[in-house]
């Protein structure tokens, strides 16, 4: 994580919780240290970045079209290849399940924004396919008090 020290208060204030639900089996929550920052993506497409993580889980989700003033309201998701829609999130989740990594995006759902001068809180609610789940897997995560931060990363995707 550049740009913030470890401890530091910007990379503490803000908090992630999340709650994976996956078919035929336990619940799996966590929460961690959150940050969010905004991003260009070098060809005039900006956006803002929120991620936290810890311990193997962690969740990210990109605003795209919200470079400027902190967005507030219902944002639509758009699928990780999307390249033409100029407003939406993109929203993915990395999970532990025992010693197993697991993941997926976001492709049904809704992500809501409120922003508080530069604090952002952002619920994202939604279910994705997650291939050794065999099945649906639901997504309840919350970023709470997350500060946007000063710095810019960049939020380029390749395929």
């Amino acid at each position: 994580m550049a740009g913030a020290a470890c401890g530091s208060a910007s990379e503490q204030a803000g908090r992630v919780h999340a709650r994976v639900i996956p078919p035929r089996t336990d619940t799996i929550g966590f929460e961690a240290p959150a940050r969010a920052r905004r991003c260009s993506s070098g060809s005039g497409k900006e956006g803002l970045l929120l991620q936290g993580s810890a311990g193997g889980n962690g969740v990210i989700l990109w605003l795209r079209g919200g470079g400027g003033s902190p967005p507030a309201g219902s944002w639509p998701l758009l699928q990780r290849g999307d390249t033409v829609s100029p407003r939406g999130a993109t929203v993915g989740v990395r999970y532990m399940m025992k010693d197993v990594a697991r993941g997926f995006t976001l492709d049904s759902g809704v992500v809501e924004v409120r922003a508080t001068g530069a604090v952002l809180t952002v619920d994202a609610r939604g279910t994705g396919i997650e291939t050794a789940a065999a099945g649906r897997v639901t997504l309840e995560a919350s970023f709470d008090a997350v500060p946007l931060e000063t710095d810019t990363v960049s939020c380029r995707t390749t395929l």
